[in-house]
């Protein structure tokens, strides 16, 4: 929850569908960025 509040403290959408989809955002971009930060292992034979 701390990751997700880095991007932002308050939701801009006043929705709550659009809330909800702001949030699915948002989780969206955090995992991409843990994604990108994984380091690719090969195994050395």
């Amino acid at each position: 929850m701390h990751c997700i509040k880095l991007l932002g403290q308050r939701l801009a959408a006043r929705d709550f569908d659009r809330q909800i989809t702001e949030v699915h955002v948002r989780i969206t971009v955090l995992n991409r960025f843990t994604a990108l930060g994984i380091p690719l292992t090969h195994l050395v034979a």
